[in-house]
């Protein structure tokens, strides 16, 4: 699997995003969701990559700059047809070894609360992320969760 910087412009990838957003509005209410536009992936506080095996997409994933030490993953979607593959694993290690390039000492999301998202949430857990209060412009939601990380070598 190879994992590449993206420019968001190629059909599979804008295809994805549109799943993943509509993803979100079948398991969240309105103002819950907080998945980022395909415009909104394109500003200059986001990284965005997508996970290639050969030459199908199989996800992506994103890193934002909240400020020098601190980051926050957005964004992560497998492609249904590579689920149970290894790739969310794969795009989590890509994502977490890019912030500590960066320098940042943490690195935090926000996922949903209800059964949909127990995968997401399992995975971060799996990786040393722990539940947390809102951080950044974050507010506490039922239909939220938080968590962070805090960086070190072993990330």
């Amino acid at each position: 699997m190879e994992i590449k910087k993206d420019d968001l412009t190629g059909a599979e990838v804008v295809e994805l995003i549109r799943e993943h957003l509509h993803g979100m509005t079948l398991n969240s209410p309105p103002e819950s969701i907080h998945a980022l536009t395909l415009e909104r992936l394109k500003q200059p506080d986001i990284t965005f990559w997508s996970a290639w095996e050969d030459s199908e997409l199989a996800g992506m994933g994103a890193l934002k700059e909240l400020d020098k030490y601190h980051g926050e993953i957005k964004s992560m979607r497998t492609s249904t047809s590579f689920l149970k593959k290894g790739v969310a694993t794969r795009m989590l290690q890509h994502i977490l070894g890019e912030a500590l390039i960066r320098g940042y000492k943490r690195v935090s999301l926000e996922t949903g609360s209800m059964a949909a998202f127990e995968p997401a949430r399992k995975l971060y857990e799996r990786f040393g992320f722990e539940y947390c209060e809102p951080f950044a412009d974050y507010i506490k939601d039922p239909n939220s969760v938080f968590m962070t990380k805090e960086l070190g070598s072993s990330a």
